[in-house]
């Protein structure tokens, strides 16, 4: 049996992309496990010593994998390197990507690629400037706002057209569900709050959120590490709460 992977992490959509595929693989592999370390921003502790040891960005997530390395375990950072090692090194089955050994499968492993880095070059830092403007900014910047708005709306776009007639992102047919659907699902579900038009969130993408949505590890997952938490009150208030300590955090050139 192996030892529980150590996952450093907070409620963001970044946090929730490992975390969800970490209970994917516990709910299919039995002996696999992981222990969750909330990683406290309003203490800044992403920003601690013993933390950027494990990740040299301070940022969140990432992991200590104690079955490999040497001394304390193998650290990974960065979301879709942590994804693709977990899937890589815990999916031996193949569940959430394609075998190289199956008709096409290294070419659909290409295409997993591709679409996570369309998702990690594209709709994560689109959508979060998107956010940072239309929620968090201490004034508001109208370029800022529609710059990102309508780039985040134009990948929604993109998405749209790929997911006609589809259920996932890659795979024959209506596709599979892999780490690439994995890595899209917790920033394109924000779309709406980060400021996208409900007419720019077409159906199929509607579709494809409530299909990830209704999966038993993402139910399971949102309850933790603090979404209930995070989400519980108001969008307002949050956000209120979440600007004042980005403007901290940006005078401390802390973030």
């Amino acid at each position: 049996m192996s030892q529980a992977i150590k996952l450093y992490t907070a409620a963001t959509p970044n946090g929730f992309k490992v975390s969800n595929l970490l209970e994917e693989l516990k709910a299919i592999y039995k002996g696999l496990d992981y222990e969750t370390h909330k990683i406290e921003f309003s203490k800044n502790e992403q920003k601690s010593d013993w933390f950027l040891k494990i990740c040299p960005n301070g940022r969140i997530p990432a992991i200590v994998d104690p079955n490999r390395g040497s001394g304390d375990g193998f650290n990974v950072f960065e979301t879709a390197a942590i994804t693709i090692y977990l899937q890589e090194n815990y999916d031996p089955e193949n569940h959430f990507n394609f075998s190289k050994n199956e008709k096409d499968g290294d070419l659909y492993r290409s295409e997993v690629l591709q679409w996570i880095f369309f998702i990690h070059g594209g709709i994560g830092p689109m959508m979060g400037q998107a956010n940072h403007f239309n929620h968090y900014a201490p004034e508001k910047i109208p370029y800022g706002q529609e710059r990102y708005t309508n780039e985040s709306a134009r990948l929604f776009a993109v998405l749209e057209e790929r997911l006609k007639d589809r259920d996932w992102l890659v795979g024959p047919g209506r596709g599979k569900y892999t780490i690439a659907d994995m890595n899209g699902f917790p920033w394109v579900m924000m779309g709406r709050h980060s400021g996208v038009p409900d007419a720019k969130i077409g159906p199929n993408v509607q579709a494809w959120i409530e299909r990830q949505w209704n999966r038993d590890a993402i139910q399971k997952e949102m309850l933790k590490p603090g979404y209930a938490e995070k989400h519980g009150k108001t969008i307002a208030e949050k956000s209120q709460q979440n600007a004042k300590w980005i403007r901290e955090g940006n005078a401390q050139n802390k973030i």
